[in-house]
This record gives C-alpha cells, sequence and structure tokens, in this order.
C-alpha cells in the first residue's frame, strides 16, 4: 500500500523536529494528521454558492435576517495553526430567502480552507450576495488565533475583529447600526 504524501510528510516534521516516528505513541500519528487535514480543508471540494441554492424559497419577506453566533473553526493559512471564534450574519432578503441552516454551511464551506480572516469574511459576504441577490449582507467574524496566542506575540487575551458589507448595510447607516446592535452585546 503505497503511502499518502501528507503522512510521508508529518513522517519528515517528526523525525526534522527530533522525534521518532516509530515510537509507540506516533505510529498512527501520520495517519491522523492526513484523516485531520482531509477534514480541515474539505472546503475546497465543496460550493458555499451551490449550498445557498439548495434551499433557496421565493418570499415577500424584506426586514433583515440576522444569524449569530456561528461557530467558525479554520486554519491560518501562514503556519497552519487554527483561528476560531464567531460569524455574525444578516441580510435583506429581495424576494427570496434561504433556509437558515446554509448561512452556517456556507461559513463552514469557507473556513474549511487554509484562511486568513479577513478573505473569509469577504468570501461569506460575496458567496451570499451573488447567489441571493439580497438588498445587502452584513458580515462580522470575530476570532482568536493560535498564530498570535501560541507563538510569536503570545497574547493570550488578543481578539480580531472582521466586517464586510454590502448594498443596504454599506449604504445605509441606520441599518448597519440596527445590525451592529443586533450582534454587539455578543461582541467581547
Amino acid at each position: 500500500m503505497e503511502e499518502n504524501k501528507i503522512e510521508a510528510a508529518v513522517k519528515t516534521i517528526l523525525e526534522n523536529i527530533g522525534e521518532d516516528p516509530n515510537r509507540e505513541g506516533l505510529l498512527k500519528t501520520p495517519e491522523r494528521v492526513s484523516k485531520a487535514y482531509e477534514f480541515l480543508t474539505q472546503g475546497y471540494h465543496q460550493d458555499a454558492n451551490e449550498v445557498l441554492r439548495s434551499a433557496m424559497f421565493a418570499e415577500s419577506y424584506s426586514e433583515m435576517v440576522l444569524v449569530k453566533d456561528i461557530e467558525v473553526y479554520s486554519l491560518c493559512e501562514h503556519h497552519l495553526l487554527p483561528f476560531f471564534g464567531k460569524a455574525h450574519i444578516a441580510y435583506i432578503p429581495n424576494g427570496t430567502i434561504v433556509g437558515l441552516s446554509k448561512l452556517p454551511r456556507v461559513v463552514d464551506v469557507f473556513a474549511r480552507r487554509l484562511q486568513v480572516q479577513e478573505r473569509l469574511t469577504i468570501e461569506i459576504r460575496d458567496s451570499i450576495q451573488e447567489t441571493l441577490n439580497p438588498l445587502g449582507v452584513a458580515v462580522v467574524i470575530e476570532c482568536q488565533h493560535l498564530c498570535m496566542q501560541m507563538r510569536g506575540v503570545n497574547k493570550q487575551n488578543s481578539l480580531t475583529t472582521t466586517s464586510a458589507f454590502s448594498g443596504a448595510f454599506l449604504n445605509d447607516d441606520k441599518t448597519r447600526k440596527e445590525f451592529i446592535h443586533l450582534i454587539a452585546n455578543k461582541l467581547k
């Protein structure tokens, strides 16, 4: 049986940090890491727009729809270390709504790729805007980055907040303020 390339690379990493990949506790580590990366990067094989299209419904509702506190888990593309936190997504329908579970699924599609939080925020906004064509989309993400907490500057309590707006959320102060007010009690 041919060894998978990720498993071989993990063995090399273990050797290069001074470990013995044949040690009992490490024997299955390359396989486990390979399976973990397969799961953590499955977003490369998924289409967020298709996720949204699978549950779109004609509806005349035209007020803000907000799903907040969506758990986010991703890998920093610079260090392959996790970052995690919460996403808050709102949109204003323009004749079409989407099944509420699809918004967290869109977050997962983009988060399960090597990422930077800034791009993740924009990709989520753009997918919703392009697919649903709402009057506006708002996305705010707040995360802790282990690349800042475990290494580098070692700042344990640092949080990174990013936002991306379109349409009414970008052009109407009142709409944006309403969104911020609705999620503010959850921002740290």
